[in-house]
């Protein structure tokens, strides 16, 4: 049955006027975004069955472009909608965390990098540098590796803060294929960066780790604190 043939009450779009988009399910969000199903299934029915088929809304966004046209229904155009969506919601991010306190607001850091390494295919290590009054200056992905492993190196952070001339920074790096757990290593960095960073007077504030659907901050499970 089509979407319009449903009682108004039980209509996503109306359901989202009437209680807002918390209210709607993950299929009923995307049926929104789809606006149309294929022959026999409406926008919702198909919402299910990509939600399904990938897992999660997570595993949705991270598919490839022949992933997902390879759906039926679900052609360049929609594909090319999604990314547009996503990047936007990533610029919005960027946009509200250059304009609060980070430490004030760090709901909107943690969202930020989640969006933007939770589905990366490879490592990458990330900081946020920050002034005294922890406005962000820059974000900036200072190293690139495989799935398993990225090398850091402290002197090129270093140059990097000065550069900025920062006060203090955020670190940031994601696991692809694992938990967001830390290892010996990342915390072994973590104190090596953080004590190679106060030599020129830069606090490291934390230290976000960024895995599919999770994510840790060293300083709030008290693993690590500048």
């Amino acid at each position: 049955m089509s979407i319009t043939n449903w009682p108004e009450a039980e209509r996503p779009r109306e359901r989202l006027i009437a209680k807002g988009a918390a209210a709607l399910s993950d299929a009923e969000l995307l049926a929104i975004f789809l606006r149309v199903g294929t022959k026999g299934k409406s926008a919702v029915d198909l919402a299910r069955d990509l939600v399904g088929k990938f897992g999660s809304l997570h595993g949705l966004f991270s598919a490839s472009r022949e992933q997902l046209t390879a759906v039926n229904g679900m052609g360049e155009a929609k594909f090319v909608q999604l990314q547009a969506v996503l990047e936007m919601a990533k610029r919005a991010l960027h946009e509200e965390i250059k304009l609060a306190d980070a430490l004030s607001n760090p709901r909107a850091v943690r969202d930020y990098l989640r969006m933007t390494l939770a589905r990366l295919p490879h490592e990458v290590f990330v900081a946020v540098f920050l002034t005294a009054q922890n406005r962000v200056i820059a974000v900036d992905e200072l190293f690139r590796g495989t799935l398993t492993q990225t090398s850091v190196y402290p002197r090129e952070i270093v140059k990097r803060a000065l550069a900025h001339n920062a006060a203090s920074v955020i670190l940031a790096h994601n696991h692809p294929s694992g938990e967001a757990s830390p290892s010996q290593a990342d915390r072994a960095l973590t104190k090596t960066l953080a004590e190679a960073l106060s030599l020129i007077d830069v606090r490291v504030l934390d230290h976000f780790i960024v895995a599919p659907g999770a994510s840790l901050s060293f300083a709030e499970q008290g693993l690590w604190v500048a």
